[in-house]
């Protein structure tokens, strides 16, 4: 048995870590946005002086760069292996996580540089409409999807074109900022059921997927502050609806952290922190609408969670890489 074990390891060393190197490693930029977004509104509420968000923006922007050369290098080296995850019924679903980087990106970057705001923005609204065109012709021509395949990450591609608006808005292009918002929001609705129908009357997520379950927090966070953008900040019934609706799902989230919190660590823990970090956000904005001293320590209190997340999530992940538990073949 150990000989065995021996010669696995043995093999796996042997293997070109570059071609495993997955897609789903952009969460992380997702992740480093959304904490960037939130400190950014956190120095403004807690009145702090420190430009803690811009900091984060390099830091997030010099990630974005380094996973990106990696990718692009597999793309070169391993074409075949690029195409297979654009292909894969599951990884297809994290591959918009790239445009959505640059669209988080061109936010982040807003407020520095608005020329290269507007380039992000600009290459991210194309990839990104690209992408969900892709994913969603796939769906509906599909010959290799299952039950099993779905899981929350499918609002990733479609439902994330809720994220334009809140750059696109400022860069003054509106009317293509409700065409994105229109799809996204159109979209979450549908695939709420489809996913909801999925967890209700058929077998649970596995293991590896459980953390996309925070993924249902994302839609109406997102969906909450892009609308505010597009109708002038007017905190209406509609905005009502989808930020309470958001904090919902952070409630049903955070009743089940004690088993989120037993598993074992894999990149889709990711999905944890972009979902908490437009939350914080989210309820910042909502703090600061309507006044509410509660809203105003809860996003506080997010804020510091979300930081926590952060970190937790970065150690862990690169004690994965030094265990060479990450960019591995994977067993489908």
């Amino acid at each position: 048995m150990t000989a065995q074990k021996t010669t696995q390891a043995m093999e796996q060393e042997q293997q070109p870590r570059l071609k495993f190197f997955p897609v789903s490693f952009f969460a992380m930029v997702m992740g480093l946005s959304g904490l960037t977004l939130a400190w950014h509104k956190g120095e403004h509420a807690l009145g702090i002086s420190f430009p803690i968000g811009h900091v984060l923006a390099a830091f997030t922007l010099a990630v974005f760069v380094v996973l990106g050369a990696f990718y692009l290098m597999k793309f070169v080296r391993y074409p075949k292996a690029v195409i297979g995850e654009l292909n894969h019924p599951v990884m297809m679903a994290f591959f918009p996580a790239i445009s959505i980087s640059l669209l988080l990106l061109s936010i982040c970057m807003l407020p520095l540089h608005r020329t290269f705001s507007l380039v992000l923005w600009s290459v991210g609204v194309a990839a990104h409409l690209a992408l969900t065109l892709h994913v969603v012709r796939s769906w509906v021509h599909h010959d290799k999807f299952q039950l099993g395949h779905l899981n929350p990450a499918w609002f990733i591609p479609a439902v994330g074109n809720v994220i334009a608006p809140i750059a696109g808005v400022e860069l003054g292009y509106v009317e293509i900022s409700w065409f994105f918002f229109a799809v996204g929001i159109s979209f979450w609705v549908i695939l709420m059921a489809i996913v909801f129908n999925r967890m209700l009357f058929h077998d649970p997520l596995p293991t590896m997927l459980l953390p996309t379950l925070f993924i249902l927090i994302a839609p109406p966070a997102v969906g909450f502050i892009s609308y505010l953008k597009l109708n002038g900040g007017q905190l209406d019934a509609f905005a009502h609806i989808l930020y309470y609706l958001a904090l919902f799902f952070a409630m049903l989230m955070a009743i089940d952290v004690p088993r989120f919190a037993r598993l074992p660590f894999f990149l889709s823990w990711w999905a944890y922190s972009f979902p908490v970090a437009a939350m914080t956000i989210a309820t910042f904005v909502m703090a600061g609408k309507t006044g509410a001293p509660f809203l105003a320590s809860l996003a506080v209190v997010l804020l510091v969670l979300l930081s926590l997340l952060i970190v937790l999530l970065l150690v862990k992940t690169l004690q994965a890489v030094q265990a060479r538990k990450i960019c591995v073949e994977r067993k489908h």
